[in-house]
């Protein structure tokens, strides 16, 4: 079983985003070796956003509302999945990256933005998590 944490700050948006998004692309292969979480840096156990929401929705992944929870001790066993290069300087752990060593660049914050922001956001986190999951069952295959 591989574990997977996506991070972000608040874990309202991105991570929540990616989680769910993630979810349901291991959903959709039939994949099942894979566990998904996400946590925040500095969550304060706010309601997922309603515009994060509306755009899982949009992909058909779980849009239920959820508090955000506070990334506690990290595990050397799991793979943390950050949204942005900063962020992933405060996780102490064995296996970090971020969005940026996946696709080149950070993941925008879109908090109090407009729901166009979060589409943004949900398709740069996509093209993340494809090349993600390829990377991981090819190195499973071999």
């Amino acid at each position: 079983m591989i574990t997977i944490c996506f991070v972000c700050t608040g874990n309202t948006c991105r991570s929540i985003m990616a989680e769910r998004l993630f979810k349901q692309m291991l959903k959709e292969r039939k994949i099942s070796f894979i566990k998904v979480i996400s946590r925040g840096l500095n969550s304060n156990k706010e309601n997922i956003s309603d515009y994060a929401k509306v755009v899982l929705k949009e992909y058909h992944a779980n849009d239920r509302d959820r508090k955000a929870i506070k990334l506690g001790k990290v595990d050397n066993n799991t793979l943390y999945v950050t949204m942005t290069e900063y962020q992933k300087t405060k996780i102490k752990a064995d296996r970090v990256i971020s969005f940026k060593d996946i696709i080149g660049e950070d993941i925008a914050d879109p908090y109090g933005m407009g729901i166009d922001q979060y589409r943004s956001c949900a398709r740069q986190i996509t093209k993340g998590l494809v090349q993600l999951l390829n990377k991981i069952l090819i190195g499973v295959n071999r």
